[in-house]
């Protein structure tokens, strides 16, 4: 029987001029025109668009598809096995009642529930099985009233991140009448449970206007309550943990505004303090005082001070937490007497718990080399406890109260693997990378304590790279898979994220970009010369921005790579930056440049953007997958990069292209089809280093 024939995607003229530099653009066709409708109705792709991804995607089932099934569902059932299908989460007091979430067996999504807190008989709030049927259901979470009488809950039913709020009342079960469309899904309570606040999206998919939705009447009708004219600016609604007020924060990547309004009296928003550029701040409020977060004042690893609600401004800051060069706070919550921060101090996590009666502070860590540690609080202010949960590659998440007052710690829940884990089977290690500039570049490793370290074991090694997010050393039961099966299972905290601090970020975005891909490349080399991994056994993975990153290492070093895994890759970078109509173009400006205004940003662009770079030499082995409604990183990134490689290379190595035709940047929405999606992609890995037959 003969091979299939790889598809190839029609040549069709189109060429761009920017700043007097002409480009072009064969592939610029794979953009459907009417790319918003499609994101609502994915059935009105054109036709000719559709036929050659429906072609590769026939092209991957034949040659990666079907011949690695049978290791896909072996893989699929052996994470499967490590989940614990009927959990039940860990109930979170609220007045009269707990509430909580539940898994059960065989099942995607959750139940929502409730218990009296005294103790009672269980009340189903909402069954998103029942609400998501067959299709694509994307839930977005539930919140109850401040009366307890009301629940709204979000969901979008395409993958494009459109969410539709219902409204459920909860002594019958059944919806009422409003339904408010077109939202990201953050509905906000009114403190007299009459009214509801959301952010609204508007045609290019930009979260740009908060409303406020009166019950019982039409969403037409309702009131704006804050509208960003600035399309380069996202806005969001929360509230303060303390109910006392509604928050509405106007942000791009470098540069946010906040603006309050009384949750209890209701009216007009007023501002914290006008936006500055690269200037962040994040509020939380007791007692008429706010509680801020900031890098003000050239604070690049933030520093927390304090304002009177009455007089909110920059001017009247004053330091709590002053700024600590190389200690970068995180987040901070605010409780009656207490004030929480989570910092990260020399590649790793801690709490420190702060009583705002006394000023005394103690500080929360742990031991491990690697480790990921988290906070929360739930829903109550007046409390005396919080929640904390600990992991490390080795360690399954355990999750713990915190006594404020006693510095006591109980063990609530510890994630439990059905299947059987031992830790003791396994090594976690912390090693460092010395980039091309002197800098340490953090590598988590965890492996089996049988895996030969002595340069024959294959690696993945995954990175990210961007927004100033931090790869967390958490334990991941789907990485066993692999570890199980001889791999050294390698992240690399490169620049672009705050592993060490802001200046990491600083020093991985704009015009120091390509220190995130030489970073990568850096721990590739380290993995080899430290005899973790062969030097041809090195598969690399990454996704959306981190996806990227997979694009420009097989651009920089093609030999390197055993194989290449870039899930959603954002890879027509040039092109997207230059389309200020897309969703995310104008907010990320600030992350990449502004090609359209800055010949130097256009030019240091295309001298990276995968896509551009694409050029005649062999490349490894490469799987891009892709999501037809997904508004982050469209479809038409990884379908023209694929389609450019394609004419380009000049090797023989696989090639393919997977676009889920009913979902989004997340991918399948149900927590089995998820998985069914990283097992496909393991089963890619396991190809590129020669064990898909092994293993199998």
């Amino acid at each position: 029987m003969s091979k299939p024939t790889p598809p190839v995607a029609e040549r069709r003229q189109h060429a761009a001029t920017v700043h007097g530099i002409t480009r072009q653009d064969p592939y610029h066709w794979l953009r459907a025109e009417n790319w918003q409708e499609v994101m609502h109705a994915p059935e009105t792709l054109p036709a000719d668009i559709r036929a050659y991804i429906e072609a590769e995607n026939a092209y991957y089932e034949e040659e990666l598809g079907k011949p690695t099934a049978e290791l896909q569902d072996k893989i699929f059932w052996e994470i499967r096995g490590r989940i614990k299908e009927d959990d039940t989460g860990i109930p979170t007091p609220d007045g009269p009642w707990a509430y909580n979430s539940r898994m059960l067996e065989g099942k995607q999504y959750p139940l929502i529930v409730r218990t009296p807190r005294e103790g009672g008989e269980e009340q189903v709030l909402l069954d998103c099985n029942l609400e998501a049927g067959d299709g694509y259901f994307g839930f977005a979470g539930a919140s109850h009233d401040p009366s307890h009488a009301l629940m709204s809950w979000a969901a979008d039913r395409q993958g494009s991140e459109y969410y539709t709020i219902h409204i459920r009342d909860l002594a019958t079960g059944t919806e009422i009448a409003d339904i408010i469309e077109r939202t990201a899904g953050d509905g906000v309570w009114s403190s007299d449970s009459k009214s509801l606040y959301y952010t609204e999206i508007d045609d290019n998919h930009r979260p740009f206007r908060v409303r406020r939705h009166v019950l019982g009447t039409p969403q037409a009708d309702d009131e704006i309550v804050y509208e960003e004219k600035d399309p380069g600016f996202f806005v969001s609604v929360d509230k303060t943990l303390s109910d006392n007020f509604i928050v509405i924060d106007a942000h791009d990547h470098q540069t946010s505004e906040v603006w309050l309004i009384d949750a209890r009296k209701g009216g007009k928003p007023f501002v914290v303090s006008p936006r500055k550029v690269e200037r962040e701040y994040d509020i939380d409020e007791r007692d008429g005082e706010l509680f801020i977060l900031t890098n003000a004042d050239g604070a690049e690893d933030f520093k927390i001070v304090t304002a009177p609600v009455a007089t909110p401004g920059a001017e009247h800051w004053t330091d709590l937490v002053p700024h600590r060069e190389g200690v970068l706070i995180l987040d901070i919550i605010v409780l009656r007497h207490h004030l929480l921060r989570l910092e990260r101090f020399e590649g790793l996590p801690r709490i420190v718990v702060r009583d705002l009666r006394t000023g005394r502070e103690e500080t929360i860590h742990f031991d491990e080399e690697a480790y990921s540690l988290g906070m929360s609080v739930g829903y109550e202010f007046d409390t005396t406890t919080f929640r904390l949960t600990y992991a490390s590659p080795t360690t399954p998440s355990r999750t713990y109260d915190y006594d404020l007052e006693t510095g006591e710690r109980t063990l609530l829940k510890e994630q439990e693997v059905p299947s059987g884990h031992n830790p003791d089977d396994y090594v976690t290690r912390r090693i460092f990378a010395e980039a091309a500039d002197g800098e340490r570049v953090p590598i988590t490793l965890l492996y089996r304590k049988e895996t030969p370290i002595d340069g024959t074991a294959p690696a993945l090694l995954y990175g990210y790279g961007a927004y100033g997010m931090s790869m967390p050393a958490a334990f991941s039961v789907s990485a066993l898979s692999l570890v199980d099966r001889g791999f050294v299972y390698a992240t690399a905290h490169i620049r672009g994220g705050m592993d060490k601090g802001y200046r990491w970020y600083r020093l991985g975005r704009r015009e120091h970009k390509v220190n995130t891909f030489t970073d990568f490349i850096a721990a590739a080399e380290k993995l080899v010369a430290d005899r973790y991994a062969a030097p041809d056994r090195i598969v690399a993975m990454g996704g959306s921005a981190g996806g990227m990153l997979m694009g420009a290492v097989a651009n920089m070093r093609p030999e390197l790579w055993a194989g290449v895994l870039a899930q959603v890759p954002f890879v027509d970078v040039l092109n997207t930056m230059l389309d200020d109509t897309l969703p995310l173009t104008p907010p990320e400006w600030p992350e990449w440049g502004n090609p359209v205004e800055s010949e130097a940003d256009y030019q240091r662009i295309a001298s990276y953007a995968p896509y551009e770079q694409v050029s005649a030499k062999a490349y490894p082995p490469i799987f891009a997958l892709a999501g037809l409604t997904d508004p982050r990183v469209t479809y038409w990134e990884p379908a023209k990069w694929v389609a450019k490689l394609r004419a380009t290379k000049t090797d023989t190595n696989p090639l393919y292209l997977k676009t889920n035709m009913g979902a989004g940047h997340a991918g399948a929405s149900g927590r089995f089809d998820r998985l069914k999606e990283t097992a496909l992609s393991y089963a890619f890995a396991l190809k590129c280093v020669n064990l898909d037959k092994v293993s199998s």
